[in-house]
């Protein structure tokens, strides 16, 4: 190997320890594949359930769960049934002999009783509980008559009544939990009840042990605290004590001498949530805290070191457990870590599904586009196609008779064909007539010349239509295929934009968090949704809503300054409940006023010009004049439906200039009368005052910058005059302090007796001193209108924009720690 090679090879032991950690964890995921098959699809799970249950006593003596659990997995797993019977009888035959036989009255007596019902019901799912019910406490009270001598104390009565209100709540717990001994994959969310269910199901499991020992180790106390602990570092401090607490319950229920462990297992389960932060040593850690207090203070007779040694065996569980089942079982329980990432996944995995889509149905407008597109390669086959077709029509009609026609068409066929053309062509740009030089040489070469042109201009005119009707369709196409392209522009950055991820701000809301409040601002809540630079999106909850204003007045500012930006106050509102809410948002760096007379003809109350200011999404800022053809009703629908159009078009993000073709199309075909509008135009970007002009057969408008008089012109025609027409957009660069005067024909020829529009109107609006956008506008519409004695002689518009720098109310207030700074 050479020196300057930096590459290094694996040493060969380094490569074979390596593919056996590889086999090593395949092998113990295909062993864990097969136990879940054993255990959940065998039916091994609810076989050594139902022995545990089978055994489980209620206050020494009532037996709640057998038939509960009988009649749930009867229900939901029917074929698990016999096993789940052979369970419980093993599990009830541990006990003694008449618990067994009891247990096996009680499961046929459900079966014969819900099989005759089922017959008449369909409901039967819905009564269960309470069939259940009713099966219990009368089989308990027979039962109880048969030992007792034919007799039925007031005891047993109630203990009756007692077991069977347990076997019917045990039937709702069951109902929640057994499908997770069931069903191999369960990709559910688990709700708190079903939480609630599955702990209580196997702390009643678990009382099936009591009894048990190990080396003098009780197996129900190691058990129970494995239990605890497992949720504690799974699912934190909240769900450890609850499995504390509930395991605890069931315990002292099943025997009065557990009671003390409520108080151990709560305790153990929020101290090992606590220090679950340090992995499965800080749950330890909790654990042996809460054991060795619980045991030195506690009213217990337990020897400690029996405690210690029990909850060391419940540790060495803990560690032993797979930390690949932890976090499946994590992935259920809302509120961890792990669920967080797996609502993020299936929220990622949506989010492409719909990218993929939106970008399917992008490819599919464009591809549509392209069909629409007409190579120009075959556009000149079509022609010579069509002349052909052309001539065969003249020919039928007066060559095919004469006498000459295999001398023309045989011997001279490239002179003819040439000189037929030239005939076409000259008639087709004279109107119907040939010049006399070009008749010379058709009487020359044919002796029916006469005939031949009148039958050349005959077929003449029905190819003009023809080609007329093929160019109108062939504009149509292409306005189509450019609008198609828009539409999959559109929704190709629509497919990019769902496709960002959203950042992560956590250690930002952290630090403005504690920037308000080292400032003395209470704040109960900081979200940040954007931090990109003129974009900043940030909600605050404050906790107290007062009219203060402190949201304009000091956080605004107080975040002016940590994010180097003018953040304004965009809302607030208080829902009357005690906190108030804002949303601060990025000022933009220009901001306009605008000034807008307009005057109908003859003082009319419709006016054939309209007029519109359109917000086009953030930052963003329009202004339109149309003007009608003509004065009136009718002129002021065709106006104002142009710039609604406009409006519509381009807040749905197309471009501007598809936008106006599709305007200019939508007018051109909607009627067949000659009706147009002109159209101006101008959009400025309210981040760096850059405005762009489209101007639609409309007037010069007019950039005033002081003494400086700047215009802006297109030679564009009205729309609905043509079909097809190239929009040219002229780009601007305003500055603050600049005033754009727009205007419709009404007021830019209205001046009578002027030579020079435009330097009349430059000079008046030299002479105008103020830069108040209205009195600018009233001043000019009163000038035009004085030159003409009072008189308004047409419809006249004018609308005048102001470009100032956004100046915020409150300044920046400085904070003192720089380190708060956020990039």
């Amino acid at each position: 190997m050479e020196r300057g090679d930096r590459s290094v090879i694996p040493p060969a032991d380094n490569v074979d320890l390596h593919e056996t950690k590889m086999e090593f964890t395949n092998g113990l995921k295909k062993l864990q594949q097969k136990l879940e098959y054993l255990f959940l699809q065998k039916g091994i799970a609810l076989l050594l359930v139902a022995l545990l249950l089978g055994r489980a006593l209620i206050l020494s003596h009532l037996t709640p769960f057998a038939l509960p659990f009988f009649a749930v997995v009867y229900i939901i797993k029917r074929e698990k049934a016999p096993l789940v019977l052979f369970g419980l009888l093993v599990g009830s035959l541990t006990l003694s002999m008449g618990n067994a036989a009891f247990t096996f009255a009680l499961c046929m007596l459900f079966l014969v009783s819900f099989k005759i019902f089922e017959a008449f019901s369909k409901r039967v799912v819905r009564i269960l509980p309470y069939f259940v019910f009713g099966i219990s406490f009368f089989t308990k009270c027979g039962y109880q008559f048969m030992v007792n001598g034919q007799t039925l104390t007031r005891y047993d009565s109630v203990m009756a009544g007692v077991e069977a209100g347990l076997a019917l709540v045990l039937v709702f717990i069951f109902m929640q939990s057994i499908p997770f001994l069931t069903f191999h994959k369960r990709k559910k969310t688990l709700k708190t009840e079903e939480v609630i269910s599955l702990i209580i199901m196997l702390a009643s499991v678990m009382t099936g042990t009591i009894g048990w020992t190990f080396y003098d180790l009780s197996i129900e106390h190691i058990l129970s605290r494995y239990l605890v602990i497992l949720f504690a570092f799974t699912a934190g401090a909240t769900v450890g004590s609850t499995v504390g607490v509930v395991t605890g319950l069931i315990f002292s229920l099943a025997s009065v001498s557990s009671f003390f462990q409520m108080s151990l297992l709560a305790f153990s389960g929020l101290l090992g949530g606590l220090l679950k932060e340090g992995k499965r040593a800080g749950t330890a850690i909790g654990l042996i805290v809460a054991t060795v207090l619980i045991g030195m203070y506690g009213e217990t007779n337990t020897i400690l070191m029996e405690t210690i040694y029990e909850s060391c065996a419940a540790i060495l569980l803990l560690f032993l457990t797979p930390i690949s089942l932890i976090d499946k079982l994590a992935r259920h329980i809302p509120g961890t870590p792990e669920h967080a990432q797996d609502q993020q996944r299936y929220a990622r995995k949506i989010r492409d599904i719909t990218v993929r889509r939106v970008e399917q149905f992008s490819s599919v407008f464009q591809a549509l586009s392209n069909s629409f597109s007409q190579p120009e390669k075959w556009q000149e086959d079509e022609e010579e196609q069509e002349f052909d077709f052309f001539l065969s029509h003249v020919t039928e009609k007066t060559c095919q008779t004469c006498f000459k026609k295999s001398q023309c068409w045989g011997n001279n066929f490239d002179k003819t064909y040439e000189l037929m053309k030239n005939v076409m062509h000259e008639m087709d740009e004279n109107t119907g007539t040939i010049p006399p030089q070009t008749f010379r040489q058709l009487d020359k070469h044919c002796n029916k010349a006469k005939k031949v042109r009148d039958a050349i201009h005959q077929e003449l005119t029905v190819y003009q239509v023809n080609q007329q009707l093929k160019k109108q369709v062939q504009e149509s196409r292409k306005l189509v295929a450019e609008q198609l392209l828009g539409v999959s522009a559109v929704m190709g950055d629509f497919a990019k934009e769902i496709q960002r991820d959203q950042e992560n701000h956590h250690r930002q809301e952290e630090m403005m968090f504690d920037a308000l409040q080292d400032f003395g601002i209470e704040i109960e809540h900081v979200e940040i949704y954007s931090l990109e630079p003129g974009n900043i999106d940030i909600d605050i909850t404050l906790p107290n809503s007062s009219s203060l204003g402190e949201c304009e007045k000091i956080i605004a500012p107080l975040l002016s300054d940590i994010l180097n930006e003018t953040i304004i106050v965009q809302s607030e509102e208080s829902p009357g409940m005690g906190f108030c809410y804002a949303t601060l948002r990025s000022a933009k760096a220009f901001i306009v006023e605008t000034g807008v007379a307009h005057a109908a003809k003859g003082g009319g109350f419709l006016s054939g010009d309209s007029y519109s200011t359109i917000e086009l999404g953030p930052g963003k800022y329009a202004v339109a004049i149309s003007d009608g053809m003509g004065n009136g009703e009718r002129a002021h629908h065709e106006s104002s439906e142009t710039l609604k159009l406009l409006q519509k078009i381009l807040q749905s993000g197309i471009e501007e200039k598809v936008a106006i073709k599709s305007v200019n199309s939508v007018l051109s075909l909607r009627s067949t009368e000659e009706i147009f509008s002109t159209l101006d135009l101008a959009m400025i970007d309210l981040q760096n005052a850059e405005a762009k002009f489209l101007k639609i057969g409309s007037t010069p408008s007019f950039i005033k910058r002081g003494s400086k008089i700047l215009k802006v012109e297109s030679g564009n025609l009205p729309m609905g005059i043509l079909q097809e027409f190239d929009v040219d957009v002229v780009s601007e660069q305003l500055r603050a302090g600049d005033l754009l005067i727009m205007m419709s024909d009404g007021v830019f020829e209205g001046p009578k007796h002027v030579e020079n529009y435009e330097l009349w109107m430059k000079r008046k609006l030299r002479e105008i001193e103020t830069d108040d956008p209205q009195a600018i506008a009233d001043l000019v519409m009163e000038e035009v209108i004085r030159t003409r004695s009072g008189v308004i002689a047409d419809d006249m518009t004018i609308a005048v924009v102001k470009i100032s720098h956004n100046t915020p109310k409150w300044a920046a207030i400085p904070v003192r720690n720089r380190k708060m700074k956020i990039s």
